[in-house]
């Protein structure tokens, strides 16, 4: 049997070539680890793996936001997100976008493979520690207001919020400077927040960013 293919996303270098040991380790074939969402997107797009480990919190495009993404791909990957799950009001909307293995970061490593191993076989996984969290979370069914933005628009405000200028943004999404503008424009007036700092902190409220 082929060993299975896992496109590998965290931040921190240190931790993900520690994961990547560790799955390798396990006879798992780490087919791609990046930095950021929108990396693990093309990766997915590019290498078609059997699961994707998603940190929650990372540059140019979040964990959320990337499995949304991901989510549309076929044929569509196991998800597992990473998190220490200190705000888990992400957690309804990774569920509904078809998440289902959460790792705390606070656990042992063997949680991962763990999560791998479960939703394979079409579980779903949940760190111990985490359940009540989680519980929580989907009971109080409390919308997120970012849930109003597009994925364009959710893309643009984590941009914004990490201190991209306009032009960075049109870079990093490949879009043009004209459109990057109209976006933040739209970002702006859907979030009644009229100023940069204002953004930042509503990005930080919704755990798109780390504080």
């Amino acid at each position: 049997m082929a060993p299975l293919r896992v496109v590998l996303a965290d931040d921190h270098l240190i931790l993900r070539q520690a994961l990547k040991a560790l799955l390798e380790s396990h006879g798992l074939q780490v087919v791609a680890d990046v930095a950021d969402g929108r990396a693990a997107i093309e990766a997915v797009d590019q290498l078609a793996p059997d699961v994707v480990v998603l940190d929650v919190a990372m540059p140019v495009l979040n964990g959320i936001d990337a499995a949304r993404e991901i989510s549309h791909v076929k044929p569509r990957p196991h998800m597992i997100l990473l998190s220490g799950l200190d705000d888990p009001r992400w957690v309804p909307e990774a569920l509904r976008i078809g998440v289902r293995g959460f790792v705390l970061k606070t656990q042992g490593a063997d949680d991962l493979l763990r999560a791998i191993d479960e939703v394979r076989d079409g579980a779903l996984f949940v760190s111990p520690g985490a359940a009540q969290a989680m519980i929580d979370a989907c009971m109080a069914g409390t919308p997120s207001g970012s849930e109003q933005l597009s994925p364009r628009e959710r893309q643009v405000l984590q941009l914004v919020a990490e201190g991209k200028s306009t032009k960075g943004i049109a870079q990093a999404l490949r879009i043009s400077v004209k459109t990057a503008e109209f976006h933040r424009g739209r970002v702006m007036r859907k979030l009644s927040i009229h100023d940069t700092a204002g953004l930042v902190r509503y990005a930080i409220r919704e755990g798109m960013i780390a504080p």
